[in-house]
This record gives C-alpha cells, structure tokens and sequence, in this order.
C-alpha cells in the first residue's frame, strides 16, 4: 500500500496536471482555455491555509521526485442542517486520479483513506461524490453507495451581470 499524505501548495502544478489527465479520459479536449494557469495559482492559496475547506491528498511518484502518482481532492460545503445532518457541512470528493504509469498499486484507495481521515478529523460525517464506472468499485469497498436523489446543472455565460 502507497503513503498518501496532504498536499501542500508545492504540489498545486502537479495536481493541476493529474486533473487533466483525468478530465482528458472522461472528455478529451484541445486544452486551450488556459484554465491550468488560474487552478494551480487557486490551488496553492487554497493548500496554503490547513485549515481551508479544500483538502488535496497526494501520493509521491517513487521514481520520479517532484511528481505525483495519485491524488484525491475534497471540499468541505456549508449548508443548512438537516435530520440526516445536523451541522450541514458537507464533504465532496473530486478529482481523484492515478498517473497512467502508476494504476492497480493501491495509490487511489490510499488517497482516498487518508482524505476520508480528514473529513472525519473535522467532524464531516456526509460525503458525497460522483464516480466513473471505473471508480465505483473502489469507492463502494470504502462505503460510498448510489443515492437516489436527482442532479441537475445549469451554466451560466460568462461576463456582464446586472
């Protein structure tokens, strides 16, 4: 098993390059909105406060120092309680990706153990996440399971307001 550990704002570039890789598998794209330059600046404010609501969790390439194997990636929502909830704050997991060169060595499940002992050191006990096929049986052996309730999106255009 692969030592996950938190990210720091040192690792923002690399996990900025494991997002694509990920975003590329579920729809490739020619990458020219220069999106990766405003995340990776994002990113390391983000990291640099520990006590934030984004959480990152990285695991370190073993041949390859400064880069990254694997990463999971969360952040804590605040909303109003409910039954099932009492303190209305909520976990959601996202950007969970292995290097290609480093699948099936446990570095995921690692990432994601280490950012579930986050969510609970902070006393979040709801986590929600949204998984490819491939994931699901990864993320249903650490408990996650399919909930009923519907989702929907709207983007809005870029630019002027009001």
């Amino acid at each position: 098993m692969s030592d996950a550990r938190r990210a720091t704002p040192r690792d923002a570039e690399e996990l900025v390059r494991l997002r694509r890789i990920m975003l590329d598998s579920l729809r490739p794209s020619d990458d020219h909105a220069g999106w990766r330059p405003l995340s990776v600046r994002r990113l390391r404010a983000a990291l640099a406060d520990p006590d934030g609501d984004l959480m990152a969790t990285v695991v370190d390439d073993p041949a390859l120092p400064g880069r990254l194997a694997a990463c999971a990636t969360g952040k804590i929502e605040h909303r109003l309680g409910s039954p099932e909830n009492p303190n209305g704050r909520i976990g959601y997991v996202f950007n969970v990706c292995t290097d290609p060169s480093q699948r099936r060595r446990g570095h995921s499940r690692s990432c994601m153990e280490t950012l579930l002992d986050g969510y609970r050191e902070r006393g979040i006990r709801k986590i929600d996440l949204t998984s490819s096929p491939e994931a699901e049986q990864l993320y249903a052996s650490l408990g996650f399971r399919r909930i009923p309730e519907p989702a929907m999106r709207l983007l809005l255009p870029e630019g002027g307001g009001a």
